[in-house]
């Protein structure tokens, strides 16, 4: 176990050139920093030029890759780091300078166990894209498919091991001063940051993640997901399908091409949706750099490291609370809240129905180019601290994510609004999965799990109530003659009745 000396000499280090970056000016002068943090601020500042308007995301980026992803998670959460940081933040898009191809050659020979020209027929030794933990090249296959080739930087796990270590550290001390830092729960941020790491650094599960994706959005077929080629990757390098397509961030050459750019900022919001409210499990790095526009008008999306995953309960709660934000019903948005444990029960409903109301109501019939759901956040951050709300882990990413589809919409369509563009599908959504029709579906579904579970619970009770030693043997049953319908005649039966059993109930509960 590292010593605490250790931790400190290297937040110490870190602080240096936070500090040369105006990045500590911040804490220093926030009344909530306990005073041994703006101590420890102002002497890793001793003698350095600080500029006036401080440099966040640079910062970072000087300090490497693990303070480069660090700062990605920082990027969701302004109620910790500030509106002004939060917004410098998103700038990270991880460019590194590459590592050399000699280097890369022989991690993917190490990681496949023989030549990689067994495997491919031509690597461009210059890369497409250099990140803090990967970077890609452009290859042929021995087959003839071009294919995009991810390949972990050499030593990564362990850099990122060792920063993660004294993250998780100064967590704790931060989070043991209590009051409006322990509310934060910054312990909790860099267990999410570690989590997203891991899946990161293993390229397996992100080829899982680009996998399922896809199953999921065959229902979005202008959302395309690269295939994947499972016989060329491993733990160390993951192949796919080259895309090749318009960056959605070149958007003279968009234009150029003649796409339609307000169709294509409403494909992009809708895969969104999709994806985070119909499939709970979403693309959580939709920034410009990994969108791609395709003929057709559609848009294919890379880098599946970081993906969001949230269970059925919480979507039906979010997609309720944006339905809720868009109609103006902030009574019910309010409620849903307390429902789910988000402010705790000695609030008022009311009282926090009225914040929301301050939030939600500037929002609706603008366009984004007036007031953005970034704005709205940060107005729901402003709330949190009169209610008590807790950070709620699954929608972290979820919160990132929606500033960083926001972004590209409106750069691709400035007047678009995104409550009238999510309206429809989140309304359909609500009365799909809360309708009539979903409660006696999900009756039905319940009913015939009840049923599949009978003869366990029959034989659980006769090993727990045998018969009595010395009693008389129960006569047996009279066979009953039944009359065949086919080879399935008893699942058919037992189907018809449960099901005729369910839909009378469900009826009389809904009707």
């Amino acid at each position: 176990m590292t010593a605490p000396a250790t931790h400190v000499w290297r937040l110490l280090k870190w602080g240096r050139i936070l500090a040369r970056h105006g990045a500590l000016s911040g804490i220093e002068r926030d009344q909530n920093t306990p005073l041994p943090i703006r101590r420890l601020a102002r002497i890793a500042r001793i003698g350095a030029r600080v500029p006036a308007v401080p440099r966040y995301a640079d910062a970072l980026q000087a300090i490497g890759p693990a303070a480069i992803k660090l700062g990605q998670t920082l990027a969701t959460r302004p109620d910790i780091v500030g509106e002004a940081a939060s917004n410098d933040l998103m700038r990270l898009q991880d460019a590194l300078p590459p590592v050399p191809y000699e280097t890369i050659h022989a991690a993917m020979t190490r990681a496949f166990g023989r030549d990689p020209a067994e495997l491919f027929a031509s690597i461009d030794p210059v890369p497409v894209g250099a990140a803090s933990i990967a970077q890609v090249h452009r290859g042929v296959t021995t087959d003839g498919r071009t294919v995009a080739i991810k390949v972990l930087r050499p030593g990564v796990e362990v850099d990122f091991a060792r920063a993660i270590e004294t993250y998780q550290w100064a967590a704790a001390q931060v989070e043991g001063y209590g009051g409006e830092l322990a509310r934060l729960r910054p312990r909790l941020v860099i267990e999410t940051f570690k989590r997203w790491t891991a899946r990161e650094l293993d390229l397996r599960r992100e080829a899982a993640s680009a996998s399922e994706l896809a199953d999921a959005m065959t229902a979005e077929p202008d959302f395309l997901v690269p295939k994947i080629d499972w016989q060329r990757t491993t733990g160390k390098v993951l192949t796919l399908e080259w895309i090749n397509g318009i960056k959605l961030s070149n958007r003279p050459a968009l234009v150029a091409a003649g796409y339609d750019l307000p169709l294509l900022a409403n494909t992009l919001v809708h895969a969104f949706l999709r994806q985070a409210i119909a499939e709970g499990f979403f693309h959580a790095d939709m920034h410009q750099g990994n969108l791609f526009a395709l003929p057709g008008n559609k848009i294919a999306a890379i880098d599946f490291g970081i993906m969001g995953r949230i269970d059925r309960r919480a979507r039906v709660w979010l997609a309720e609370i944006l339905y809720g934000l868009i109609t103006g019903n902030y009574k019910r948005v309010a409620e849903i809240h307390f429902e789910a444990g988000y402010v705790p029960p000695h609030h008022s409903v009311a009282e926090f129905a009225t914040a929301l109301r301050a939030v939600g109501e500037p929002m609706r019939g603008m366009s984004v180019k007036d007031m953005s759901i970034g704005m709205m956040l940060d107005g729901l951050f402003n709330i949190t601290r009169d209610f008590d709300m807790q950070t709620q882990p699954h929608l972290l990413l979820l919160q990132k994510t929606m500033v960083m589809v926001e972004g590209v919409a409106t750069s691709l369509d400035p007047e678009i609004n995104l409550w009238n563009a999510a309206s429809p599908f989140v309304r359909e959504w609500i009365r799909t999965e809360l309708g009539p029709e979903a409660a006696v579906a999900d009756r039905l579904v319940e009913d015939f799990r009840t049923l599949a579970r009978l003869p366990d619970l029959i034989r659980n009770i006769e090993r727990r109530f045998p018969n009595p030693p010395g009693a008389p043997p129960e006569p047996p049953l009279r066979e009953i003659e039944v009359v065949r319908i086919g080879g399935g005649w008893r699942y058919a039966l037992v189907a018809v009745l449960s099901a005729g059993a369910s839909l009378g109930l469900g009826w009389m509960l809904w009707g």
